[in-house]
């Protein structure tokens, strides 16, 4: 995998900041399903806010495309809905709104909530930036302009509350300008040998957030094909087969896509075989854990499989 390259320390202010977020997170967390067909009313979102806090979860995530719904506006509305629990984006679209404009929100919602927010930024894929008229071109020099633009001058200015920003990394050049020019990094959908090297990357002191695919089924035959399914629809993406290729994974063995990368990448079976698929990640250096249900789960029956993973999971560490 070659020479891992390690990013300077934060500053004792920001690596506190860091600390305190972890702490307020907890080891594992859950994104809301996901549909990329129809937004579950607002009345729903806010029941399975309270039912997930409720279940113990101390952390829960919203998603963000471009169009149909605005992640931070959904993210104070479930602010708003629980008590203690901290939410975040997985991710915030950049191509959703300007940089300014990111920044001022997250700032408004750190002040409403202290605490209780995390920022992930993400730089989506090309369909999305093309439906707001824009050039997709480089995801690294693109993000860095985007993250070096939130913090220019405004006016009225955004409020001075302090706030987490982690970013999408599933690269390791993605991974170094997280380090570069952010708190910390989220992963998603790799092994634990890639958090391993995200945590070298990073160093100690900042934030690592890693989403996990979980398919829960008490069947494991049946959930081991589901998950197959789902890691062969990620190889079709170049970089995502290059990436595991890099980390020791061959993308096939004799019968289609490997068993080792299918049970690397994603948990499946019951609670135990996902909560130790989180351990894994836990040991491999990440701060936080967050499952990622299949795309397109319906909405309540999703949250049931989430609520139901809750007892073998919250405690996990």
């Amino acid at each position: 995998m070659g020479t891992v390259q390690t990013v300077q320390p934060l500053d004792p202010v920001r690596a506190g900041v860091v600390a305190a977020a972890r702490r307020a997170l907890g080891p594992v967390g859950a994104v809301l399903p996901v549909s990329f067909t129809a937004l579950p009313p607002v009345t729903a979102q806010v029941a399975a806010a309270v039912r997930l806090e409720r279940a113990g979860y101390r952390a829960a995530w919203t998603n963000e495309v471009v169009g149909g719904k605005d992640a931070l506006v959904q993210s104070a509305l479930l602010l708003a809905a629980t008590r203690r629990m901290v939410w975040g984006t997985a991710i915030a679209n950049l191509w959703a709104r300007p940089p300014q404009t990111l920044h001022a929100a997250a700032a408004q919602l750190a002040e409403a909530y202290p605490g209780r927010f995390v920022l992930g930024i993400g730089g989506g894929y090309p369909e999305q930036a093309a439906a707001v008229g824009r050039e997709f071109g480089s995801p690294l020099a693109t993000m860095r302009g985007y993250l070096e633009r939130m913090d220019a001058p405004t006016r009225p200015a955004a409020p001075d509350a302090d706030h987490l920003r982690i970013v999408a990394a599933n690269g390791p050049r993605m991974l170094e300008l997280a380090g570069e020019i952010a708190d910390g990094a989220l992963p998603a959908g790799l092994p634990p040998q890639f958090t391993a090297r995200a945590r070298q990357v990073l160093g100690p002191d900042r934030l690592l957030v890693v989403g996990m695919q979980v398919i829960p089924d008490a069947d494991h035959g049946r959930a081991r094909e589901a998950a197959r399914e789902r890691v062969a629809a990620a190889l079709a993406r170049p970089a995502y087969a290059a990436g595991v290729a890099r980390l020791g994974f061959p993308a096939s063995g004799t019968g289609g896509v490997s068993d080792r990368l299918v049970d690397a990448v994603v948990a499946h079976g019951g609670p135990d075989a996902i909560a130790a698929g989180a351990r894994a990640h836990l040991a491999a250096g990440a701060d936080h854990v967050v499952l990622l249900l299949q795309p397109g789960v319906d909405f309540a029956a999703g949250v049931d499989r989430l609520e139901e993973l809750a007892p073998a999971l919250t405690g996990t560490g």
